[in-house]
């Protein structure tokens, strides 16, 4: 499995820019309208097209509808589609058929109990996407800023393609990297300045951050 850093949350060509020029395999956009994140399909659209060729273009959606998706994917042309809500293994697999694309499934992680939870989505699901669970009063389903106990991915299959998120920054990705050893990592709030608002040196040195850990690792 290659590793992959996904930046999440995108909002701004800077912030693109800034993705992509430290690496970035993937850039995520958010349609979710209470999150401070969430971005208009038009304009995903105009910022992924920077992206072509060099990273893939995630659309993360919240239980969104038929007509919601549609919209999304006419517009952006999305390369993946991340199901971040309660969505059935049934819709997982309706959306992969409906717009021919990849999907990522979230999961919100606190007990073993919770990584059980992906047998179903096994085979449909292309990758996963594990993540902490929200705080109480949240109304959001990620970018809390909150971690969970990575010791816990110690009992996957090796064979699950997934991407760890939840509470990452540069003071704590060395550790989780060294624990998880993950096949990709997903970030948003940890390269922000506030909520919604990426920070090009935050995501730098960020990526200087994974740069020396891995090559500690090596």
């Amino acid at each position: 499995m290659t590793f992959d850093i996904k930046i999440c949350g995108l909002k701004t060509e800077a912030a693109v820019n800034a993705a992509l020029g430290n690496g970035a395999s993937h850039i995520g956009f958010i349609f979710f309208e209470k999150s401070p994140r969430h971005i208009e399909p038009d304009e995903a659209h105009r910022l992924r097209e920077g992206a072509r060729g060099k990273a893939k273009a995630v659309a993360v959606t919240v239980d969104a509808d038929d007509a919601v998706l549609d919209a999304i994917v006419s517009a952006m042309s999305p390369d993946m589609i991340q199901l971040h809500g309660k969505e059935t293994p049934q819709r997982a697999s309706e959306v992969k058929q409906r717009y021919g694309l990849p999907v990522m499934k979230a999961f919100a992680v606190s007990t073993p109990d919770d990584l059980a939870l992906i047998a179903p989505y096994r085979g449909i699901a292309d990758r996963f996407l594990f993540d902490a669970k929200p705080p109480k009063g949240s109304d959001l389903p990620g970018g809390n800023g909150v971690s969970f106990d990575w010791r816990l991915l110690a009992a996957l299959d090796r064979d699950v393609d997934y991407m760890l998120s939840g509470g990452l920054n540069v003071g704590n990705i060395g550790d989780a990297l060294r624990q998880t050893n993950p096949p990709g990592i997903d970030i948003s709030s940890g390269v922000e300045s506030a909520p919604g608002i990426k920070d090009p040196a935050l995501i730098e040195e960020f990526f200087a951050a994974i740069r020396a850990a891995r090559a500690q690792m090596a």
